[in-house]
Parts: structure tokens; sequence; C-alpha cells
């Protein structure tokens, strides 16, 4: 194996052995086997582009080619020229599918699925920090400055899976792999040196094999076992100081139940919808009594997910308010409709954390207490400033609507925003969405028809199985996977639905909460964790916003949803779901009505103060905000750091105090030194061999400087001349001053683009790395001169006889 070759294998081992730190943030490795898959084949290209040879920097940017080809095709093929090539469309598709999962990020508690967005993040990280390692390693064979991104992988992972004992193992599989390379690179280059810098070969006593002859190791070994030490050492340091970040993927200790029977946390109501149908052991999480006639259909509703994007169902950002008295009249509902106003006191288990208010839907009324929001829009309670349900006792009075097949047959359509808000789908949604939405509903006339007919095909005639194996999936993608796989769980036929309805200009959104429960013989009825479910939404003019279910065998489907086929024919709702024989009242008691331990000796709680309602708005993801934040500081900062540094070093040399004001040459030669930098920032480049007055005549003559700024420039020269020769150096008045006339000047005489590069990225930045340099240069001396007094030391102390006789 060539030298090259084995380069390029030990940067791919380097950088997979570092991803392996991110796979305990997630649940699943297919993610991984993808990154590493690609990984190969970049570096693949890597090296037939070294062995052709062409320029480095060409090679780098045909392995970025090749990384950008890859991700569009796993990503982003439906928007690719051919399938293969990179489009503006493909590139909006990334933009889209990064939001997400910055949003998933914030959201989500680890191991979290892997979305579309998370994967996007993962892999092409992945890739982005194995391009790096490869370039720096490979390409420009300097391989102990590729730890740092190693470092940066490893840091970042580290802080998000929150540490613990197995964070060790991932820090010794990176450390590993950059060890690796590290000796791997120092096995090429002194291959490529010969004897050089071999030593002699190991003798008894003697220096090692691949040391010099003094015995100190090679340059390049050196350099790469010290980069390599402190590189390590800061591995280790780093993860130890990252602050805590609360929230979602960032503060993955809330979620999931513990020994002690825990919470169950999530901030997104499908992030754990899948767990919780997958649960070995029912939970209750809710307990509710309610005067309902009938309560099959009672379905506790936390959130609407109205906004979809390609990539998943989301909530929109909407304003919130305070919680008022009487909740506004739900949307689209005229008195037409037959409703029957009910009243459902409802206790949470102190073990459920969430941050929407389950209710039946619509609600007129909500008693609670606590830091509630109201969102009109989708009529929801949010906690506001950390408030979950967790333990909360409410009543809410709602309206069980009636509506008959005729009236949604014959309903007008709806108004204009409205439907255009609610039928909008991402132009990358399959074909074979909208053609199979059309070949189910071929005949209908009504949207209410059509609506009837997607349900009933999902539900009974399209030959689907309900599955919760099935891999959790909302974008394009995963619906397209549903219709050709036909398996799924509520999800999967809630979103798809609500996607086809759209197609058809049937204004749809997806509900999710808690299906209705399983009564007690007290007349409460108990909700478990795996009630958790979601479900379509559809608008009809002067009914609103109506339930369907297309989901087989789960929930019940409502009376004015049944088709006019045989009762047989269709699925009855869920057993459990049933309500005992003895239905309570239509009109509530004072006490039948509350939950166990929510009634008191004077009945039901009244109505929640309005002055308890909190004024501030409601809770936000701090975590994801903060990282967002801290990114695009660097994005914007790192840029600007040659314009701080120089403004910095400016402000120093012009503002001398302490000892330094009292030394005219100090204080003279610094203002001098900025001058000879602001010219050379401007193009004019330093000559160290011209004296002051040389120097100040190249720079009116290359740097055009006339007027007050040539004058200055004499009087500088001047004023350092002085301090230099003169036997009583004696300080000089108005040199900042003259060095800001000299600035102007030469802002003056140059040109736009000069006077840009100047200011953003100027030319004695470069001071920075002499500085570094020599600093590195000095210490290495220092340590090589301790190093050879101490083996002298030690071999006179070898080497010193011994006193005892023979």
């Amino acid at each position: 194996m060539s030298g090259g070759v084995r380069l390029t294998v030990c940067a791919l081992i380097a950088t997979v052995t570092a991803a392996c730190a991110l796979l305990p943030l997630v649940g699943e490795v297919g993610w991984f086997v993808q990154a590493a898959l690609m990984l190969a084949l970049i570096g693949g290209v890597g090296a037939a582009a070294r062995r052709v040879p062409v320029a480095r920097p060409l090679t780098v940017a045909a392995q970025f080619a090749a990384g950008l080809v890859l991700l569009t095709v796993v990503f982003a093929r439906e928007q690719a020229l051919a399938g293969v090539l990179p489009s503006p469309a493909v590139f909006q598709r990334f933009h889209a599918l990064l939001e997400a999962g910055v949003q998933d990020v914030g959201q989500y508690a680890t191991p979290a699925p892997a979305t579309d967005g998370i994967r996007l993040m993962l892999v092409g990280g992945v890739l982005v920090i194995g391009l790096a390692v490869d370039a720096l390693a490979v390409t420009f064979r300097s391989a102990a400055p590729a730890g740092l991104p190693l470092l940066a992988l490893y840091s970042v992972a580290a802080g998000l899976s929150g540490g613990g004992g197995a964070s060790w193992l991932w820090f010794l599989l990176a450390a590993s792999g950059y060890l690796v390379l590290l000796l791997a690179e120092g096995r090429d280059r002194l291959a490529q040196w010969g004897r050089v810098f071999g030593g002699p070969k190991a003798r008894p006593g003697g220096p090692a094999a691949f040391g010099t002859a003094d015995g100190s190791a090679p340059a390049p070994l050196r350099t790469g076992r010290r980069i390599g030490v402190l590189t390590l050492g800061i591995a280790l340091a780093v993860p130890a100081v990252l602050p805590s970040l609360g929230g979602g993927l960032l503060h993955p200790d809330g979620a999931g139940e513990g020994a002690d029977g825990g919470t169950i946390s999530a901030v997104n109501p499908l992030v754990s919808l899948q767990n919780d149908l997958n649960q070995p052991k029912d939970r209750e999480v809710l307990r509710y009594r309610t005067n309902a006639p009938d309560g099959s259909g009672l379905y506790l509703r936390l959130v609407s997910l109205d906004r979809f994007d390609g990539t998943s169902w989301k909530t929109s950002v909407r304003a919130v308010e305070d919680v008022p008295p009487r909740l506004p009249q739900p949307t689209g509902l005229s008195d037409r409709t037959g409703t029957t106003e009910i009243r459902t006191n409802i206790s949470a288990a102190g073990g459920y954390e969430q941050k929407w208010l389950p209710m039946p839907y619509p609600a007129t009324a909500v008693d609670v207490e606590g830091r509630w929001r109201y969102e009109p829009v989708g009529r929801m309670l949010v906690g506001d400033d950390g408030q979950t349900t967790s333990g909360v006792r409410y009543s809410v009075s709602s309206l069980v609507l009636r509506p008959t097949a005729a009236q949604l047959a014959a309903a007008p359509p709806a108004p204009g925003t409205l439907l255009r808000e609610y039928t909008q789908v991402p132009d990358s949604l399959p074909r074979d969405v909208k053609a199979t939405a059309l070949e189910v509903t071929a005949g209908a006339r009504t949207d209410y028809e059509r609506a009837v007919r997607l349900q009933d095909w999902f539900a009974t005639e399209g030959g689907f199985q309900y599955d919760t194996t099935v891999t959790s999936g909302t974008g394009v993608g995963a619906i397209s996977r549903f219709l050709k796989d036909k398996k799924g769980f509520c999800v999967h036929y809630s979103f798809t639905m609500a996607a086809m309805a759209r197609t058809l200009n049937v204004p749809a959104r997806v509900a999710v909460g808690f299906m209705p429960g399983t009564p007690s013989a007290d007349g409460t009825v108990s909700v478990g964790i795996r009630d958790a479910h979601a479900w379509p939404e559809l608008y009809f003019e002067g009914v609103g916003w109506t339930r369907f279910e297309p989901t087989p065998s789960r929930g019940s489907v409502p009376e004015y949803a049944m088709s006019e086929d045989p009762v047989g024919d269709r699925p009855g709702p869920r057993e459990t779901a049933q309500r005992p024989s003895t239905a309570p009242s239509a009109v509530p008691s004072p006490l039948d009505s509350c939950a166990p331990g929510v009634a008191g000796a004077e009945g039901c709680p009244g109505p929640v103060p309005q002055g308890a309602q909190p004024s501030s708005g409601s809770g936000f993801p701090l975590g994801p905000v903060l990282l967002a934040v801290g990114v695009a500081a660097v994005v914007v900062l790192l840029p600007l750091t040659p314009l701080l540094w120089r403004r910095r070093v400016r402000a120093r040399r012009l503002g001398l105090g302490g000892r330094a004001a009292a030394d005219p040459a100090v204080r003279t030669l610094a203002v001098w030194q900025e001058v000879v930098d602001t010219a050379w920032d401007h193009g004019v480049l330093p000559d160290d061999s011209l004296t002051a007055r040389g120097t100040a005549a190249r720079l009116l003559r290359e740097g055009g400087l006339e007027g007050e700024a040539a004058e200055a420039v004499h009087r500088i020269a001047g004023a350092v001349e002085q301090v230099l020769y003169a036997p009583a150096p004696r300080a000089a008045d108005g040199l900042v001053e003259d060095a800001g006339r000299i600035h102007a000047g030469l802002q003056a005489a140059g040109t736009r683009g000069g006077r840009l590069r100047a200011t953003l990225a100027p030319r004695s930045a470069a001071r920075v790395a002499w500085a570094l340099s020599a600093r590195r240069t000095a210490l290495a001396r220092r340590w090589s001169t301790h190093r050879e007094r101490l083996a002298t030391r030690v071999a006179a102390v070898l080497r010193r006889p011994s006193r005892q006789r023979g």
C-alpha cells in the first residue's frame, strides 16, 4: 500500500472513530453507515485526484463536488437534474431540511429518531469534518492540525450527549484514530527522507532507532507529539466545561420512564408518539369525568399541525394571548349545526409533562390554574415559563357537534384566505400522492364525498395494515413509502390523508392528542400512554374543522363520516373507548362532573380570575436559540477577526500609558510602528533595511501622500531619529494626531477596493503568524536546552563509579 493510500485510509479511520461519539444521539445507525460509505467514496476521489496529479486546491474542490453529489442523491434526488446533479431546487431542499433539523434538535430527546433533517445534519457534518481531515492530513501532508476538526466533532458530540461513562469509550476511539493518523503520517514522512532522520539503530543503552544521534526525536515526530498531546488534553477538558443547555436534544435527561416512575417529557407531541404506542406496559397519564351522553368520540386534543413544508407537519408560529373567560366562537361554525355543550373535568398524572393542555375540541371555556396562554387559531392552551400538565387539574366546557352528511355535502367553499393557507403543499411532494388521491376519489361530486372516500380507502378498502414498528417519518419520502408499503400507524395515516386532501383543494390539517380512553366502574375514564393518537381535520364551511378517522382498528369513526355501506363493512369504534351502559346525565351536576379529587365541598372550582393569567409570551426553547446565536456569532466574528485585532493593536500603540508614557523612545517608536503597519495595510510593504528618513521618503512616493499627511510623515520620522540618536531623547508632541493624518491621507489616496482590503483584511495581520512562529521557536530551543541539561545530568549519574570494593 502506497503512502498516500495509507494516509487516506487512516484519515477515514480517524473521522469514523470520532463520529462514533454521535451514535448515542440518534436511535438508529443507518445514518452512520451512510456517512462511512460516503467518506470512503470521497477519500477515493481524493486518492485518484492526487495520483493524476492535480493542484491541491483542485483535489479538495473535486472531493467537495463529490460530497455534494452524494448528498444530493441521498437527500434531494427528486429535485436534482437527472437525479444526480445539484440544482437551485436541491439547495432549497437542503435549506428546508436543515431548518427542520435545527427544530428537531431542540424538540427531540436523546436518542432522537433519525428524521430527514437530523440525518442531513449528521451525515453532512461528518462529511465536512472528513473532508477537512483528508485535506489537511493527506492533500497538504500535515496530519497534526487535522486533530482540530476531529476535536470539534468529538466535543460537540460529547457536549450534546451529556457525558457519562460511555463517553470515555468514544473518546478512546477518537483518540486512537487520531494517533493512528499521526503515526501513519510520521512513517510516511520519514520514509520519504530515508536515513537522514533515521539515526542509528537501536542498541542497548543507546538512542531509539527513530531518534537522532543525540537521542532526540526527529522534528516531524516532535511536532506531531506536541500537537497530539495538546489536542487530546483539550479533548478531555472541553466536554467537562461545556455549558448544559436545556431542552430537547440538548438536555437528554428529561425523557423516558425512570425506575421511580419518572416523567414523560416531550416538547413536540409527535416526539414520543411511536415509543408511547410500543410501550410494553401502559401507563395512565390522564383521568377524566364527563357528562357527555356518548364518550366514544371524546378525543382529547393537544395541538394542531397546520404547516406542511415537505419535511414534516408542524405548528405555525402564531401569537398567543391571555386565556379569556369564554373562548371565541369556533371558526366556520354556524347556528344551523346542532351542538351540545358538555363539561369535562380532567386530572393529569404527576409524571405526565406536556406544554399543551389536552382538551375536547372545540373548547368554549377552560378553568385551570397556572401559567397558561391561549392560541386562538388552533384553539390551544400552551404553558408559559415552564408550565406543564404535570399534576394539573382543570375543567373544560366544550361543544359536541352533530353535523349531518347532507349538511357537509352541501357546505359552500371555504373563505379564500383559509383555503389558500390550508391547501398549500410543497413543490417536492411526489406526483403519485395527488394521482392516488384523484384515483381514490374518482366520481366524487363534493369535498365531503372525497373526504369520506379517502378515509374509507385507508381504513378498509386500500389493504392497509396498522403497524407501529414502521420507521416514523413525516416528509414526502415517508408518504410515498407509506402509499407503496401500506404499513404504518396513526402518524402515517393522518399525515398522508391530510396531504392528499390538500392536493384535492380541501383544507386540511393534523391534530395530535389522545383517544377517549377506557371507562372505569366509578364513571371516570382512564387515558393511558398507548392512547396517544393523531388524526386529520378537514374544514367545511358551516361546521368548521371536522374530525375524520382513517387509521384502521384505532379510535372511532364519527357518525357523520360513516359511508352508506353496511355497518359490518367498516370497523367500529375501539372496544375500550365505549362508554358504560349507564351514561351520565346531559346536564352536569356539581359533583358528578368533577374528576376524583377535583370537586371540593362547594362543587367544582369557579373560573380562573382574569388577573391570574401571565402577560409574558409563551415558552420558547432556549437551547436551540443559544446554539443558533452561538453559531451565528462565530460565522460573523470569524471573518472580522483581523479587523478587530488590528483595531486593538492600533489602540494599544497610540494609547500607551503608565511607564511607557514616561519613556519617549518607547512611545515614539510605537507610533512609528503603527504608521509603518498602516502603510503596509494600504499596499506599501515594510523594509527594515531603510532608515526612518528613507522609510518616510518611500511612504510619500508609494503611498501618494501630500499636504498635511506628508508633513506628518516627516515630523514622525524626525522624532524617531531624535529618540534613536540624540544624547538626551525627548518626547515630541502631536504624534498621535500625525498618525491619524497619515491614515487619512492613505485612505484618500487609495482606491475603494484598497480601502476595503485595508479595513477588513489588513496585511499587517501577518505579524500574528510571525509572533507565533517566533514564540514556538523560542519554546523549542528552551525545551531542547532543558532536555540536553537533564540528559547530561542523568548520564553523569549513570557513569559515576561505584564506591564498593570487591
